[in-house]
This record gives structure tokens, sequence and C-alpha cells, in this order.
């Protein structure tokens, strides 16, 4: 009898994983997911905490994938790792601060790693030639087999056919022939496919699963890393990040404002982590303030910046509670900021 080959598939949660699992899958190999948490992932985060999104499900999308196929999921905390790939990204950066080329090849390396202690055979991606133009180019897809290690251990069933043959295909593991030759951002062969395998549903079918790819994000970190004069982050910094209205009035602070109940809500666990500020006398934002050295001069700028969310951003006059780091408080009146004293440059 012959052995069954194994196989791990990098599973995103979105659609092109999804499809790259079942088409291995269907041949009759043991395949199981492993996805690597960043700390960067849309999914999870913003979706669960805003109104806005209410009606996006509330759900692991990697997680939510292998359930629909029926496999072992592996989750993998590479938040420590991951930061000299953000940080300090040997291909640089995409459009944004996404290190995208540096990122595929540190998880196929980590995907690597997994195989040879777990005793699997070889490595799934979803990867399409030309979907995405920085790590899914027909000249870079070679750079990441490279420089993971994985050679020809890396199979992406999608687009093999427009590919050099892999060991899996050419040991007979799998079958060349029932592998795909998908190319470019259209997503019709990938519904085509879905329809074959009877997939009715999927998440984000055209969109990165990761906050580097974002453009207001990518402001805001870059901005952070500007202020403090050096790259660099904990967990709890990129999660400030994702919520919040960030405006900074002067180079030593600036505001993360929520933009409604569920961010608000979020921002009282880091209220010992900054000053704060909650209107008092009307409805209106939390605010946690990001910066030492706070003159009174500042606190009135910020206070009133704030006040200019509330809804009384037409009184005359609108209290606050300052609160500081440790729990003490007092209260404090000010005049509303008018929108047109609100330079463009303030918001991030």
């Amino acid at each position: 009898m012959s052995t069954q080959r194994k196989a791990v598939s990098l599973i995103s949660g979105g659609f092109d994983s999804m499809l790259a699992t079942k088409t291995i899958m269907e041949q009759g190999i043991h395949v199981e997911g492993i996805n690597f948490f960043t700390g960067f992932c849309v999914e999870g985060h913003t979706h669960a905490i805003r109104k806005k999104d209410k009606e996006k499900p509330k759900r692991n999308n990697a997680l939510w994938v292998a359930e629909q196929l029926g496999i072992k999921m592996h989750i993998v905390d590479v938040i420590e790792e991951y930061k000299d790939i953000v940080i300090n990204p040997s291909h640089g950066y995409g459009q944004n601060l996404n290190p995208c080329l540096d990122c595929k090849g540190f998880m196929v390396k980590k995907a690597l790693q997994w195989i040879q202690e777990n005793d699997f055979d070889f490595i799934i991606t979803g990867e399409v030639i030309g979907q995405r133009p920085m790590s899914q180019r027909k000249d870079t897809m070679p750079v990441i087999a490279r420089e993971s290690g994985a050679g020809d251990l890396l199979l992406r069933p999608l687009c093999a056919k427009n590919l050099p043959e892999t060991l899996p295909e050419r040991e007979g593991w799998v079958d060349r022939d029932k592998l795909h030759d998908f190319s470019g951002r259209s997503r019709k062969p990938q519904m085509a496919l879905a329809a074959e395998f009877g997939i009715e549903e999927w998440a984000q079918p055209a969109g990165g699963c990761c906050f580097l790819t974002d453009a207001a994000y990518s402001k805001k970190l870059a901005d952070m890393w500007q202020t403090r004069g050096e790259k660099r982050y904990e967990l709890d910094d990129i999660m400030m990040l994702k919520v919040g209205r960030h405006v900074r009035p002067r180079p030593h602070f600036k505001l993360i404002i929520g933009r409604e109940e569920g961010e608000n809500n979020f921002m009282q666990g880091y209220r010992k982590q900054f000053v704060s500020l909650k209107t008092v006398s009307h409805a209106g934002p939390l605010a946690l303030i990001d910066g030492d050295n706070m003159s009174d001069e500042d606190i009135q700028l910020a206070a009133s910046i704030v006040a200019r969310f509330s809804q009384g951003k037409a009184a005359d006059e609108v209290e606050l509670e300052l609160r500081s780091k440790e729990g003490t408080s007092t209260t404090m009146k000010v005049a509303p900021m008018l929108a047109d004293d609100m330079p463009e440059e303030w918001y991030l």
C-alpha cells in the first residue's frame, strides 16, 4: 500500500487558500491548515468592535475555513519574530508599509520548519500569478521558494501549471493535470472552481487580510515611529492604531478619539496606560492622550478638540473629565473647537 502523503496549507481565511486546500484534498492528500498570527490581521478585531461592521461575521476566518473544509487548524503566534519583517524588510515595502515579499517568505519558512517537525511532506499556498503586485509575480515566486528554503516542496495549486513542476508533482503524490493555471486579478476562474466544489460561501474574495496594506493604518504607524524616533512596536501599539480617530495637533502628543460606543468601550481597557478625557455635560467620545510632558495649554487644546466631537459641539461650553493613568480625575470646561480651526494635517 502506498503511503498517504501529508501537506500543510497556509490559510489566511481568504478565498484562494480555501480553494487551493480543497484542490489538494480532492487528490486524497491529508491536509492540515496553519495560520500565523502577526497582530496585523484585519479579521477578529475591528469587525468585533464597531457597530459599523455589525453585518460582518464576528469570526476568525482562518478557523472558519478549516471548519468548512473539515481539517485541523494550527494557529501559531509569531508576533515577536515578525517584528523584524515589518521593521527591516530586505525587499522593502509595497504601496504602504506592507512587506509582502518578505512576509510570504517568512511564512513559508515557518511552514517548512513545521512540516519538518511534524513529518509532513510539502506546503500549499493559495498564491496566483499576477494577483498581487509585489509577492505574486512570476519573477518573485521563485524568490519566496528559494529564500524560505522550501524550494520545490512549495506547491501553488491554483497556478501550478504556469510554474515549473514541484517535487510532489514529479513524485506523483499529486496529479499535475488536476492542478490549475489561474493568473491575473480576475476571480472568475476561482468562482467557477468554487461552484465545482459546491462551495457557496467564502470570506473576502478580493481583499487583503493585513492592516499593513491599508494606507490610513500605515500612515498612523509611520507617524508613531517618527514620533518615537525609532521603528519599534508592541502588540498594544498596533491594536490601538486600529481603533479611534487619531488627531495630532502638536508634535509631542496625539489624541485617540472613539468614534462610536464599541470603540469607547474597547478603549476603556487602556485608561491605565493613557491620560484620558471624557465629556460630562454632553454625550461624547472617550479620548486617550498619547504623549508626555503635557502643559496646561496642551490639555486645554486637547479638551477643546474632544468637545468638538461631542454632542455639545455647538454649545458655548462643554464640561469634561480629565483622568490620570492612576485614576484620579478633575473636571474642566472648554469651548468646543470649530471644525474650520482643525487643519487637515492634524488628522492621521
